[in-house]
C-alpha cells in the first residue's frame, strides 16, 4: 500500500481524497484535525519525514507570499526561517513530494516552480493561482475547465478568495486545496505506483 504524508494539513481533503483510492495517508499539522480523523498526526511535520511514499507539505504561506510584499521588510527574520522549512521539506527523505503555495519568494530564493494551476482547470469557477514544486511527481493534467463559465461571473466571485473580508477565519478558508485538485491529485500521483511495486517485487 502506498504511505502519503500530507504536511501542513488539518482540513483533510487532501488526505481524505488519497484515502478514498486506497492509500494509507496521513496529515500531519500542529493543529488537530477539522474531522477528528484518526488519520492524522498533531505535531511537528518535521519530525514525521520518515517512512513514506509520497509528501505533499503545504508551508505556511504568510511570511512567503509576494500578496505580502509590502511587510517583507519588517519581517526578515520570519521569512527566513519560513524558506528553511521549505528547503527542509523538498529535501526530506522521500522519493515523490509535491511543495504547495500561493505565487511567493520561493520561486526567486530557492527555485522557480514546475506548475502553476489554477481552481477553474479542476471543475472550481474561480481563480487562485498555485504553484506546484515537485520531485518525481508528473504535473497535474487539468480534469474539467470551466474557465468560461467562471469570467461569466462578478469578479468578486470568480476570485472570492482575494476578496474575502479580513477576519479570523480568512487565513484558513485562504489555504484550504479545492476538492477538484485535492481529487486530482490523488487520481494522477497514485497512478505510477503499482508498476513501480510490480518491478520490485519482480526484482
Amino acid at each position: 500500500m502506498i504511505r502519503v504524508l500530507v504536511g501542513c494539513e488539518h482540513s483533510g481533503r487532501v488526505r481524505e481524497a488519497f484515502r478514498n483510492r486506497g492509500a494509507d495517508a496521513w496529515s500531519c499539522d500542529i493543529l488537530p484535525a477539522d474531522d477528528d480523523s484518526p488519520y492524522h498526526i498533531q505535531g511537528d511535520v518535521l519530525d514525521h519525514l520518515a517512512g513514506w511514499d509520497i509528501g505533499i507539505f503545504h508551508p505556511p504561506c504568510t511570511h512567503l507570499a509576494v500578496s505580502g510584499a509590502l511587510h517583507f521588510r519588517y519581517k526578515r527574520p520570519l521569512q527566513e526561517q519560513a524558506l528553511r522549512f521549505v528547503r527542509l521539506l523538498m529535501d526530506a527523505p522521500i522519493e515523490c513530494i509535491a511543495v504547495e503555495n500561493p505565487v511567493s519568494v520561493i520561486s526567486s530564493r530557492i527555485r522557480k516552480p514546475d506548475q502553476i494551476i489554477q481552481p477553474y482547470q479542476f471543475g472550481h469557477p474561480e481563480q487562485k493561482q498555485t504553484c506546484l514544486w515537485l520531485k518525481n511527481l508528473p504535473l497535474l493534467e487539468e480534469t474539467n475547465n470551466v474557465y468560461l463559465q467562471m469570467m461569466s461571473l462578478p469578479r468578486n466571485q470568480r476570485e472570492r478568495i482575494h476578496f474575502a473580508p479580513p477576519g479570523p477565519d480568512r487565513s484558513a478558508m485562504r489555504s484550504l486545496t479545492y476538492p477538484g485538485i485535492a481529487e486530482a491529485m490523488a487520481d494522477q500521483w497514485l497512478k505510477p505506483f503499482p508498476i513501480q511495486l510490480c518491478i520490485e517485487e519482480l526484482s
